[in-house]
Protein backbone atom coordinates (compact mmCIF):
# COMPACT_ATOMS: atom_id res chain seq x y z
CA UNK A 1 0.00 0.00 0.00
CA UNK A 2 1.15 3.66 -0.82
CA UNK A 3 2.11 5.31 2.87
CA UNK A 4 0.35 8.98 1.40
CA UNK A 5 -2.58 7.79 0.18
CA UNK A 6 -3.59 5.23 2.61
CA UNK A 7 -3.56 8.44 5.11
CA UNK A 8 -5.46 10.69 2.67
CA UNK A 9 -8.70 8.45 2.68
CA UNK A 10 -11.79 8.32 3.83
CA UNK A 11 -13.24 5.34 5.48
CA UNK A 12 -16.54 6.89 6.75
CA UNK A 13 -18.74 3.55 6.19
CA UNK A 14 -21.41 2.64 8.30
CA UNK A 15 -20.77 0.04 10.96
CA UNK A 16 -23.26 -2.94 10.26
CA UNK A 17 -23.90 -6.33 12.04
CA UNK A 18 -20.90 -8.88 12.74
CA UNK A 19 -23.40 -11.66 13.04
CA UNK A 20 -21.36 -13.80 10.53
CA UNK A 21 -18.55 -14.22 12.91
CA UNK A 22 -19.49 -17.35 14.46
CA UNK A 23 -19.60 -19.13 11.13
CA UNK A 24 -15.34 -18.85 10.84
CA UNK A 25 -13.42 -21.68 11.49
CA UNK A 26 -9.82 -22.45 10.94
CA UNK A 27 -7.93 -25.52 10.22
CA UNK A 28 -5.04 -26.63 12.35
CA UNK A 29 -1.71 -26.72 10.81
CA UNK A 30 -1.10 -29.77 8.75
CA UNK A 31 1.93 -32.01 10.81
CA UNK A 32 4.79 -31.15 8.43
CA UNK A 33 5.31 -27.54 8.42
CA UNK A 34 9.15 -27.19 6.85
CA UNK A 35 12.24 -26.42 8.57
CA UNK A 36 14.29 -23.48 7.75
CA UNK A 37 16.91 -21.58 9.34
CA UNK A 38 17.56 -18.57 10.23
CA UNK A 39 18.28 -15.82 7.49
CA UNK A 40 19.97 -12.74 7.62
CA UNK A 41 16.10 -11.34 6.68
CA UNK A 42 14.30 -12.07 9.77
CA UNK A 43 13.74 -15.45 11.72
CA UNK A 44 12.31 -18.30 9.93
CA UNK A 45 10.19 -20.45 11.71
CA UNK A 46 10.88 -23.95 12.84
CA UNK A 47 8.92 -27.32 12.56
CA UNK A 48 7.44 -25.83 15.69
CA UNK A 49 5.04 -24.51 12.96
CA UNK A 50 2.64 -27.73 12.79
CA UNK A 51 1.35 -27.04 16.50
CA UNK A 52 -2.16 -26.91 16.78
CA UNK A 53 -2.85 -23.92 18.58
CA UNK A 54 -5.34 -25.53 20.72
CA UNK A 55 -2.60 -27.25 22.69
CA UNK A 56 0.19 -23.75 23.06
CA UNK A 57 -1.41 -23.58 26.53
CA UNK A 58 -3.02 -20.49 28.06
CA UNK A 59 -1.25 -17.18 26.57
CA UNK A 60 -1.78 -13.89 25.67
CA UNK A 61 -1.36 -12.83 22.33
CA UNK A 62 -0.53 -8.89 21.56
CA UNK A 63 -2.18 -7.60 18.50
CA UNK A 64 -0.78 -4.00 17.35
CA UNK A 65 -2.89 -2.98 14.26
CA UNK A 66 -4.26 0.55 12.81
CA UNK A 67 -8.41 -0.89 11.77
CA UNK A 68 -9.99 1.95 13.75
CA UNK A 69 -12.41 3.37 10.34
CA UNK A 70 -15.81 2.26 10.85
CA UNK A 71 -15.73 -1.27 8.63
CA UNK A 72 -12.20 -2.05 9.14
CA UNK A 73 -12.87 -2.07 12.94
CA UNK A 74 -16.03 -3.94 13.11
CA UNK A 75 -14.23 -6.81 11.14
CA UNK A 76 -11.78 -6.67 13.10
CA UNK A 77 -13.68 -6.65 16.52
CA UNK A 78 -15.74 -9.49 14.93
CA UNK A 79 -12.67 -11.74 14.24
CA UNK A 80 -11.00 -11.60 17.35
CA UNK A 81 -14.17 -12.33 19.08
CA UNK A 82 -14.26 -15.61 16.88
CA UNK A 83 -10.70 -16.63 17.16
CA UNK A 84 -10.71 -16.49 21.17
CA UNK A 85 -13.89 -18.43 20.91
CA UNK A 86 -11.94 -21.57 18.66
CA UNK A 87 -9.10 -21.02 20.82
CA UNK A 88 -10.31 -20.05 24.15
CA UNK A 89 -6.95 -20.49 25.60
CA UNK A 90 -5.57 -17.57 23.49
CA UNK A 91 -6.56 -14.34 24.95
CA UNK A 92 -6.22 -11.19 22.42
CA UNK A 93 -4.50 -8.39 23.93
CA UNK A 94 -5.59 -5.61 21.08
CA UNK A 95 -3.28 -1.94 20.60
CA UNK A 96 -5.40 -0.50 18.28
CA UNK A 97 -4.44 3.20 16.89
CA UNK A 98 -4.00 5.06 13.77
CA UNK A 99 -1.77 4.53 10.72
CA UNK A 100 0.53 7.30 11.46
CA UNK A 101 1.01 6.17 15.22
CA UNK A 102 1.49 2.95 14.46
CA UNK A 103 4.34 4.12 11.69
CA UNK A 104 6.06 5.78 13.73
CA UNK A 105 6.39 3.43 16.99
CA UNK A 106 6.76 -0.03 14.61
CA UNK A 107 11.28 0.82 13.88
CA UNK A 108 11.34 1.83 18.16
CA UNK A 109 9.28 -1.10 18.89
CA UNK A 110 11.08 -3.77 16.18
CA UNK A 111 14.76 -2.76 17.56
CA UNK A 112 13.91 -3.30 21.22
CA UNK A 113 12.87 -6.40 23.15
CA UNK A 114 9.10 -5.55 23.76
CA UNK A 115 7.50 -6.14 20.71
CA UNK A 116 4.18 -7.58 19.86
CA UNK A 117 3.11 -10.96 18.42
CA UNK A 118 1.30 -9.39 15.25
CA UNK A 119 1.73 -5.92 13.87
CA UNK A 120 0.92 -4.42 10.78
CA UNK A 121 3.84 -3.06 8.84
CA UNK A 122 3.69 -0.85 5.99
CA UNK A 123 4.82 -3.17 2.86
CA UNK A 124 6.96 -0.56 1.08
CA UNK A 125 10.79 -0.56 1.03
CA UNK A 126 10.66 2.80 3.55
CA UNK A 127 8.92 0.45 5.82
CA UNK A 128 9.00 -3.56 5.57
CA UNK A 129 11.92 -3.14 3.51
CA UNK A 130 13.72 -1.83 6.63
CA UNK A 131 12.88 -3.81 8.78
CA UNK A 132 13.49 -6.82 6.61
CA UNK A 133 16.89 -5.52 5.74
CA UNK A 134 17.85 -5.16 9.57
CA UNK A 135 16.50 -8.83 10.91
CA UNK A 136 13.53 -7.48 12.42
CA UNK A 137 10.41 -9.65 10.66
CA UNK A 138 9.63 -13.51 10.64
CA UNK A 139 9.74 -14.74 7.42
CA UNK A 140 6.00 -16.62 6.81
CA UNK A 141 6.96 -19.09 4.24
CA UNK A 142 7.14 -22.00 6.31
CA UNK A 143 3.49 -20.99 7.55
CA UNK A 144 2.48 -20.05 4.62
CA UNK A 145 3.34 -24.14 3.15
CA UNK A 146 1.63 -25.13 6.13
CA UNK A 147 -1.49 -23.14 5.44
CA UNK A 148 -1.80 -23.08 2.23
CA UNK A 149 -1.17 -19.36 1.12
CA UNK A 150 0.19 -19.50 -2.00
CA UNK A 151 -2.87 -21.39 -3.01
CA UNK A 152 -5.23 -18.91 -1.61
CA UNK A 153 -3.37 -15.88 -2.90
CA UNK A 154 -2.95 -14.29 -6.11
CA UNK A 155 0.94 -14.29 -7.26
CA UNK A 156 0.59 -10.42 -7.91
CA UNK A 157 -1.02 -9.88 -4.51
CA UNK A 158 1.82 -11.90 -2.07
CA UNK A 159 4.47 -10.04 -4.37
CA UNK A 160 3.34 -7.29 -2.28
CA UNK A 161 5.18 -8.75 0.56
CA UNK A 162 7.96 -10.46 -1.03
CA UNK A 163 11.80 -9.47 0.11
CA UNK A 164 15.01 -11.40 -0.34
CA UNK A 165 16.53 -11.84 2.68
CA UNK A 166 19.18 -8.89 2.12
CA UNK A 167 15.68 -6.65 1.05
CA UNK A 168 17.69 -6.03 -1.96
CA UNK A 169 14.80 -7.67 -4.20
CA UNK A 170 11.36 -6.23 -4.15
CA UNK A 171 8.33 -8.60 -5.12
CA UNK A 172 10.45 -11.91 -5.19
CA UNK A 173 11.68 -14.04 -2.01
CA UNK A 174 10.57 -14.15 1.43
CA UNK A 175 6.98 -13.91 2.57
CA UNK A 176 7.22 -11.53 5.90
CA UNK A 177 3.26 -10.22 6.04
CA UNK A 178 -0.07 -11.39 4.78
CA UNK A 179 -3.14 -8.90 4.13
CA UNK A 180 -6.62 -8.66 4.71
CA UNK A 181 -7.91 -6.00 1.74
CA UNK A 182 -7.32 -4.34 -1.55
CA UNK A 183 -7.41 -1.38 -3.22
CA UNK A 184 -7.33 -0.42 -6.84
CA UNK A 185 -6.55 2.59 -8.90
CA UNK A 186 -9.49 3.22 -11.71
CA UNK A 187 -11.66 5.43 -13.35
CA UNK A 188 -14.59 6.76 -11.81
CA UNK A 189 -17.11 8.44 -14.16
CA UNK A 190 -20.65 10.13 -14.42
CA UNK A 191 -23.56 8.06 -16.34
CA UNK A 192 -25.10 10.92 -17.21
CA UNK A 193 -21.86 12.98 -18.08
CA UNK A 194 -21.53 10.98 -20.75
CA UNK A 195 -24.82 10.02 -21.88
CA UNK A 196 -24.90 13.96 -22.68
CA UNK A 197 -21.70 14.03 -24.37
CA UNK A 198 -22.90 10.78 -26.70
CA UNK A 199 -19.47 8.39 -25.72
CA UNK A 200 -20.28 5.11 -24.11
CA UNK A 201 -17.86 4.07 -21.28
CA UNK A 202 -14.37 3.77 -22.77
CA UNK A 203 -12.57 0.40 -23.45
CA UNK A 204 -9.54 1.51 -24.65
CA UNK A 205 -7.30 3.86 -23.80
CA UNK A 206 -7.79 5.49 -27.41
CA UNK A 207 -11.22 5.62 -26.83
CA UNK A 208 -10.66 7.04 -23.75
CA UNK A 209 -8.84 10.07 -24.72
CA UNK A 210 -11.46 10.41 -27.34
CA UNK A 211 -14.04 10.84 -24.76
CA UNK A 212 -11.68 13.33 -22.95
CA UNK A 213 -11.32 15.61 -25.94
CA UNK A 214 -15.32 15.19 -26.16
CA UNK A 215 -15.67 16.27 -23.04
CA UNK A 216 -13.06 19.85 -23.42
CA UNK A 217 -14.96 20.56 -26.96
CA UNK A 218 -18.55 20.95 -24.82
CA UNK A 219 -16.62 23.03 -22.39
CA UNK A 220 -16.57 20.22 -19.49
CA UNK A 221 -13.45 19.12 -17.63
CA UNK A 222 -12.51 16.20 -18.96
CA UNK A 223 -10.87 15.02 -15.69
CA UNK A 224 -11.06 15.67 -11.88
CA UNK A 225 -7.36 15.98 -9.50
CA UNK A 226 -6.81 17.45 -6.50
CA UNK A 227 -2.72 17.78 -6.09
CA UNK A 228 -1.74 20.01 -3.63
CA UNK A 229 -0.70 17.38 -1.94
CA UNK A 230 1.32 15.81 -5.03
CA UNK A 231 0.86 11.88 -4.67
CA UNK A 232 -3.20 11.80 -6.02
CA UNK A 233 -1.30 12.74 -9.30
CA UNK A 234 1.15 8.94 -8.99
CA UNK A 235 -2.60 7.42 -9.46
CA UNK A 236 -3.13 9.43 -12.48
CA UNK A 237 0.12 8.79 -14.32
CA UNK A 238 0.70 5.06 -13.05
CA UNK A 239 -2.01 3.78 -14.84
CA UNK A 240 -1.00 6.08 -18.03
CA UNK A 241 2.03 4.77 -17.43
CA UNK A 242 0.90 1.03 -18.69
CA UNK A 243 -0.26 2.15 -22.12
CA UNK A 244 3.31 2.88 -22.92
CA UNK A 245 5.17 1.31 -20.99
CA UNK A 246 5.45 -3.28 -20.49
CA UNK A 247 3.99 -4.05 -17.11
CA UNK A 248 6.76 -5.83 -15.65
CA UNK A 249 8.83 -2.73 -16.52
CA UNK A 250 6.36 -0.98 -14.61
CA UNK A 251 7.17 -3.84 -11.68
CA UNK A 252 10.77 -3.02 -12.22
CA UNK A 253 10.47 0.50 -11.46
CA UNK A 254 7.78 0.52 -8.89
CA UNK A 255 9.29 -1.88 -6.39
CA UNK A 256 12.99 -0.78 -6.71
CA UNK A 257 14.23 -3.46 -8.60
CA UNK A 258 17.28 -3.03 -10.88
CA UNK A 259 17.22 -3.53 -14.99
CA UNK A 260 14.64 -1.07 -15.90
CA UNK A 261 15.18 2.76 -17.22
CA UNK A 262 12.83 5.84 -16.51
CA UNK A 263 14.22 7.38 -19.33
CA UNK A 264 13.34 5.45 -22.24
CA UNK A 265 11.27 6.20 -24.85
CA UNK A 266 8.15 4.46 -23.54
CA UNK A 267 8.68 6.34 -20.39
CA UNK A 268 9.04 9.39 -22.13
CA UNK A 269 5.88 9.51 -23.88
CA UNK A 270 3.63 8.39 -20.63
CA UNK A 271 5.43 11.72 -19.00
CA UNK A 272 4.30 14.04 -22.46
CA UNK A 273 1.26 12.82 -22.60
CA UNK A 274 0.60 13.39 -18.98
CA UNK A 275 1.99 17.00 -19.20
CA UNK A 276 -0.15 17.58 -22.35
CA UNK A 277 -3.00 16.84 -19.86
CA UNK A 278 -1.55 19.11 -17.30
CA UNK A 279 -1.04 21.62 -20.03
CA UNK A 280 -4.25 21.50 -22.31
CA UNK A 281 -5.97 21.98 -19.16
CA UNK A 282 -7.71 18.49 -19.04
CA UNK A 283 -7.74 18.94 -14.60
CA UNK A 284 -9.01 22.28 -14.90
CA UNK A 285 -7.32 25.15 -14.09
CA UNK A 286 -5.12 24.55 -10.95
CA UNK A 287 -5.01 20.95 -9.99
CA UNK A 288 -2.05 21.75 -8.11
CA UNK A 289 -3.90 23.92 -5.97
CA UNK A 290 -6.48 21.93 -4.95
CA UNK A 291 -6.84 19.55 -1.80
CA UNK A 292 -7.50 15.66 -2.74
CA UNK A 293 -10.85 15.59 -0.74
CA UNK A 294 -11.95 19.29 -2.07
CA UNK A 295 -11.75 17.57 -5.80
CA UNK A 296 -13.27 14.23 -5.63
CA UNK A 297 -16.62 16.29 -3.63
CA UNK A 298 -16.04 18.72 -6.29
CA UNK A 299 -16.93 15.58 -8.77
CA UNK A 300 -19.47 14.67 -6.58
CA UNK A 301 -21.58 17.78 -7.19
CA UNK A 302 -21.15 17.81 -11.37
CA UNK A 303 -17.51 19.11 -11.95
CA UNK A 304 -15.83 16.67 -14.45
CA UNK A 305 -16.59 13.81 -16.02
CA UNK A 306 -13.93 11.49 -15.23
CA UNK A 307 -12.00 11.09 -11.94
CA UNK A 308 -8.89 9.22 -11.85
CA UNK A 309 -8.81 7.16 -8.33
CA UNK A 310 -9.16 5.18 -6.16
CA UNK A 311 -11.05 2.38 -4.85
CA UNK A 312 -11.52 3.85 -1.01
CA UNK A 313 -13.40 6.18 -2.70
CA UNK A 314 -16.48 4.51 -3.72
CA UNK A 315 -18.30 4.68 -0.50
CA UNK A 316 -18.63 8.28 -0.14
CA UNK A 317 -19.05 9.52 -3.46
CA UNK A 318 -21.91 6.15 -4.23
CA UNK A 319 -23.79 8.21 -0.97
CA UNK A 320 -24.31 11.49 -2.58
CA UNK A 321 -24.40 10.60 -6.41
CA UNK A 322 -26.32 6.43 -6.44
CA UNK A 323 -26.70 5.14 -10.05
CA UNK A 324 -24.60 7.92 -11.85
CA UNK A 325 -21.68 6.91 -10.50
CA UNK A 326 -19.92 4.24 -12.32
CA UNK A 327 -16.48 2.07 -12.22
CA UNK A 328 -13.57 1.24 -14.67
CA UNK A 329 -10.57 -0.11 -14.47
CA UNK A 330 -8.29 1.57 -17.09
CA UNK A 331 -8.27 -0.09 -20.53
CA UNK A 332 -5.88 -2.99 -21.22
CA UNK A 333 -1.79 -2.22 -21.38
CA UNK A 334 0.77 -1.72 -24.09
CA UNK A 335 0.92 -6.09 -23.82
CA UNK A 336 -2.78 -6.27 -24.19
CA UNK A 337 -3.87 -7.32 -20.23
CA UNK A 338 -5.31 -5.42 -17.74
CA UNK A 339 -2.58 -3.48 -15.66
CA UNK A 340 -3.37 -0.69 -13.45
CA UNK A 341 -2.38 0.54 -10.26
CA UNK A 342 -3.20 -1.13 -6.87
CA UNK A 343 -2.17 -2.70 -3.74
CA UNK A 344 -3.44 -4.80 -0.79
CA UNK A 345 -4.28 -2.84 2.58
CA UNK A 346 -1.56 -2.91 5.81
CA UNK A 347 -0.12 -6.57 5.57
CA UNK A 348 -0.09 -8.22 9.07
CA UNK A 349 3.21 -9.82 10.20
CA UNK A 350 5.15 -11.00 12.87
CA UNK A 351 7.95 -9.42 14.65
CA UNK A 352 11.01 -11.28 14.71
CA UNK A 353 11.46 -11.11 18.37
CA UNK A 354 7.95 -12.33 19.02
CA UNK A 355 7.41 -14.57 22.17
CA UNK A 356 3.96 -16.29 20.22
CA UNK A 357 4.95 -16.91 16.64
CA UNK A 358 2.99 -20.44 16.01
CA UNK A 359 -0.55 -18.62 17.53
CA UNK A 360 0.51 -15.38 15.65
CA UNK A 361 0.69 -17.24 12.26
CA UNK A 362 -2.66 -19.00 13.31
CA UNK A 363 -3.95 -15.77 14.19
CA UNK A 364 -3.07 -14.37 10.49
CA UNK A 365 -4.41 -17.28 9.06
CA UNK A 366 -7.76 -16.98 10.72
CA UNK A 367 -7.91 -13.98 9.46
CA UNK A 368 -7.58 -13.88 6.12
CA UNK A 369 -9.59 -17.47 5.36
CA UNK A 370 -12.75 -17.12 2.76
CA UNK A 371 -14.99 -16.95 5.47
CA UNK A 372 -12.92 -13.90 7.32
CA UNK A 373 -13.30 -12.29 3.89
CA UNK A 374 -16.84 -12.69 3.79
CA UNK A 375 -17.36 -10.79 7.03
CA UNK A 376 -14.86 -8.11 5.68
CA UNK A 377 -17.30 -7.81 2.79
CA UNK A 378 -20.76 -8.34 5.14
CA UNK A 379 -18.99 -4.68 7.33
CA UNK A 380 -18.44 -2.97 4.34
CA UNK A 381 -14.68 -3.66 3.67
CA UNK A 382 -13.20 -4.22 0.56
CA UNK A 383 -11.49 -8.21 0.89
CA UNK A 384 -8.41 -9.07 -0.82
CA UNK A 385 -9.87 -12.35 -1.72
CA UNK A 386 -13.07 -13.58 -3.77
CA UNK A 387 -13.83 -10.27 -4.34
CA UNK A 388 -16.19 -11.14 -7.32
CA UNK A 389 -17.75 -13.44 -5.44
CA UNK A 390 -18.16 -11.09 -2.43
CA UNK A 391 -19.12 -8.30 -4.53
CA UNK A 392 -22.51 -6.74 -3.56
CA UNK A 393 -25.43 -7.12 -6.02
CA UNK A 394 -25.24 -3.17 -7.67
CA UNK A 395 -23.74 -0.12 -7.85
CA UNK A 396 -19.98 1.15 -7.95
CA UNK A 397 -18.90 -1.17 -5.31
CA UNK A 398 -20.17 -4.34 -7.17
CA UNK A 399 -17.92 -3.03 -10.60
CA UNK A 400 -15.18 -1.94 -8.03
CA UNK A 401 -15.05 -5.31 -6.71
CA UNK A 402 -15.05 -7.19 -9.90
CA UNK A 403 -12.26 -5.10 -11.24
CA UNK A 404 -10.26 -5.58 -8.55
CA UNK A 405 -10.62 -9.63 -9.38
CA UNK A 406 -10.22 -9.53 -12.47
CA UNK A 407 -6.62 -7.29 -12.64
CA UNK A 408 -5.43 -9.12 -9.33
CA UNK A 409 -5.87 -12.66 -11.17
CA UNK A 410 -5.86 -12.08 -14.84
CA UNK A 411 -4.01 -8.99 -15.48
CA UNK A 412 -1.09 -7.14 -13.46
CA UNK A 413 -1.31 -5.34 -10.02
CA UNK A 414 1.01 -2.45 -10.99
CA UNK A 415 3.19 -1.39 -7.71
CA UNK A 416 2.44 1.89 -5.83
CA UNK A 417 5.00 4.00 -7.57
CA UNK A 418 6.58 5.46 -4.02
CA UNK A 419 7.16 2.03 -3.22
CA UNK A 420 10.10 1.86 -5.04
CA UNK A 421 13.23 3.71 -2.80
CA UNK A 422 13.12 5.52 0.42
CA UNK A 423 13.01 8.77 -1.30
CA UNK A 424 10.86 8.10 -4.46
CA UNK A 425 7.30 9.72 -2.51
CA UNK A 426 9.14 12.70 -3.15
CA UNK A 427 10.88 12.75 -5.65
CA UNK A 428 7.74 11.64 -7.79
CA UNK A 429 5.32 13.55 -6.03
CA UNK A 430 7.81 16.95 -6.81
CA UNK A 431 8.54 16.09 -10.29
CA UNK A 432 4.48 15.22 -11.36
CA UNK A 433 3.38 18.65 -9.77
CA UNK A 434 6.20 20.42 -11.20
CA UNK A 435 5.25 18.54 -15.13
CA UNK A 436 1.64 19.45 -14.64
CA UNK A 437 2.46 22.61 -13.64
CA UNK A 438 4.98 23.44 -16.83
CA UNK A 439 7.77 24.12 -14.00
CA UNK A 440 9.65 21.63 -16.00
CA UNK A 441 9.65 19.44 -18.53
CA UNK A 442 9.22 15.49 -19.30
CA UNK A 443 13.17 14.79 -19.88
CA UNK A 444 14.06 17.10 -16.48
CA UNK A 445 11.58 15.24 -14.52
CA UNK A 446 12.59 11.44 -15.73
CA UNK A 447 15.90 12.22 -15.41
CA UNK A 448 15.36 12.93 -10.89
CA UNK A 449 13.45 9.83 -11.14
CA UNK A 450 16.25 7.97 -13.11
CA UNK A 451 18.61 9.40 -10.53
CA UNK A 452 16.69 8.52 -7.74
CA UNK A 453 15.69 4.73 -8.91
CA UNK A 454 19.48 4.23 -10.07
CA UNK A 455 21.02 5.59 -6.68
CA UNK A 456 19.38 2.97 -4.95
CA UNK A 457 19.34 -0.57 -6.93
CA UNK A 458 23.41 0.53 -7.46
Amino acid sequence: MSFRPFTRRSFVLGAAGVAGAGVLSACAPGENAPTQTQKPGGTSPSAAASKDPSQLGDITLVVWDQEVRGSQNDALVALNKAFQEKYPNIKIDRKSQSFDDLKAQASLALSGNDVPDVMQVNNARADMGQFVKAGQLTDLSPFAATYGWEDRFPTSVLSKVRYSADAKTFGEGNLYGLPQTGEIVGIFYSQKKLDALGVKAPTTWDEYFAALDAALAKGEQPMVLGNVDKWPALHVFGPLQAKYVAPDEIVKLGMGNAGASWTDEPNKAAMKQFADWGSKKYFGGSPNGTDYDAAWNDFTKGTGVFLPGGSWLGTDMEAVMGEDLHFIAPPPAVDGKLATTGGTGIPFAIPAKAKQVEAAAAYIDFITTSDAMKLIAENGGFPVLDTASLAPEKGVQKEIFEAFDKVSQEGTLLPYLDYATPSFSDTAGQGLQEVLGAQRTPDEVLADFEADYKEFTG
